[in-house]
């Protein structure tokens, strides 16, 4: 059978591929252009890639699969319509790709994508499918030859209610993506209390507001009173997090931060309840090592470090923050600098005072333009509400010669940046422009 997926470098909708690949599927895929996921679609996983999307694609395929980005007037959808072939959101073909499969799914609204590959790390020999890339095992797919998945569940679009959860992690709640919920609040809240119930065992964190009043059976962690002794430490250069666990010990971990000790415990207490000895779980926890784009340490050297964060919501930024502190004093800087392209209209004019008050503790702001995600522009004095900061308005940031370059609309050079740390912010193409790859 082959499956065809419209839209097929997305993080997400790639995740699925590389797995029905692992499962015996013959896949292929469109994207509006080349990407480091598509190259590794085509030479990894034999997928036939086509570039820019074309109606003939389609021709062949026994099922297609898009992403929620494509749009009815995309070519390759109307040609599946117009021929019959079985069409499907990403959404909906979670019944069909999940439905036999032991699923271990960790959804909320941050932390999700960490504390999955947490858990890949504490359950080897499973499936996962996480909407990041792991450095462990340098995919956002690894496939085995049993029914165990470790799934990263997306509440967005309320998909993670077809993902067949036998075992439900929630990191936490925090209402987001309201627009696909009409900004009704108990439609979401709803939503991820239907998630839970689906499920056979539930993991959550206790302390979160809405999830420490939901009536159901759940092991429950409880941060500000079992996790202890929390230290952090370099190894060989790299940041780890060591705390006690309530009464199952010392635990050691790759990561920052008190939000580390979280969804590595929640990971620790999804493992254990799914019959992993704790032994086993404090050895496998040593092999994780983080996940692309968050907290990801790009450039290293004495007296500079560069950093390229995936937080996009102010809650995101403000736990990275903390985070960066400690590793600036471990680390003997002096100065934090960061670039923010802010991720959507409506996120960001929702959030507004929020994400002014998540950089609390920056030495230098730099704000690129708001990143669409396919949305109509609305006018928002970014620079009036950041003015506390002087922020530096730019264009785009690079990296090239050893520095962090801040360019202008007419490509001149603002500032660069050579010492000290500078984390760069966002979901959108920040990430290639820190990296030097745009």
């Amino acid at each position: 059978m082959r499956i065809h997926f419209i839209g097929i470098g997305g993080i997400g909708i790639s995740a699925l591929a590389k797995f029905m690949a692992g499962e015996g599927y013959t896949v292929s895929g469109s994207d509006l252009r080349q990407s480091e996921i598509t190259d590794e679609l085509a030479l990894k996983f034999g997928a036939k890639i086509t570039i820019p999307h074309h109606g003939d694609a389609v021709e062949g395929a026994d099922m297609v699969i898009h992403s929620a980005a494509v749009r009815k007037n995309n070519p390759e959808y109307i040609r599946a319509k117009e021929t019959g072939i079985p069409l499907y959101a990403r959404k909906e073909a979670l019944k069909f790709i999940l439905r036999d499969k032991r699923v271990y799914a960790v959804g909320g609204a941050h932390g999700k994508s960490t504390t999955s590959a947490m858990l890949a790390e504490l359950m080897p020999e499973s499936n996962a499918v996480i909407g990041a890339i792991s450095k462990a095992f340098h995919s956002n797919v690894r496939t085995t030859k049993n029914s165990e998945v470790v799934f990263e569940a997306d509440e967005s679009d309320a998909s993670f209610l077809n993902c067949n959860p036998y075992m439900a992690v929630v990191t936490n709640v925090e209402p987001e993506h309201m627009e696909y919920y009409e900004y009704d609040l108990e439609r979401f809240y709803t939503a991820y209390e239907e998630f839970l119930r689906l499920a056979e065992i539930r993991v959550v964190n206790g302390e979160d507001p809405f999830l420490s009043e939901l009536e159901l059976e759940a092991v429950r962690l409880y941060p500000s009173r079992e996790i202890e002794e929390v230290e952090y430490a370099l190894v060989d250069g790299e940041p780890f997090t060591r705390f006690r666990l309530a009464d199952m010990g010392r635990f050691e971990v790759f990561g920052i931060g008190e939000h580390i000790a979280i969804d590595a415990s929640l990971a620790i207490l999804a493992a254990s309840s799914a019959g992993i000895d704790v032994e086993l779980i404090r050895e496998n926890l040593r092999n994780y090592r983080g996940i692309k784009k968050r907290f990801d340490i790009i450039e290293k050297r004495p007296g500079f470090v560069v950093i390229d964060d995936y937080g996009h919501h102010p809650t995101e930024i403000k736990a990275t923050m903390k985070a960066l502190e400690t590793y600036a004093d471990m680390l003997g800087f002096s100065k934090i600098r960061a670039v923010w392209q802010p991720h959507k209209y409506s996120r960001t004019i929702d959030n507004l005072q929020g994400f002014v008050d998540s950089f609390a503790g920056v030495d230098e702001l730099v704000i690129l333009p708001i990143w669409a995600a396919g949305e109509v522009e609305i006018p928002i004095d970014l620079r009036g509400a950041f003015g506390g900061y002087d922020p530096i308005m730019a264009e785009r940031v690079t990296r090239e010669e050893g520095k962090v370059k801040i360019v202008d609309k007419r490509g001149d050079l603002i500032r660069s940046f050579d010492d000290g740390l500078v984390v760069a912010f966002g979901a959108g193409d920040i990430t290639y422009q820190i990296r030097g790859l745009k």
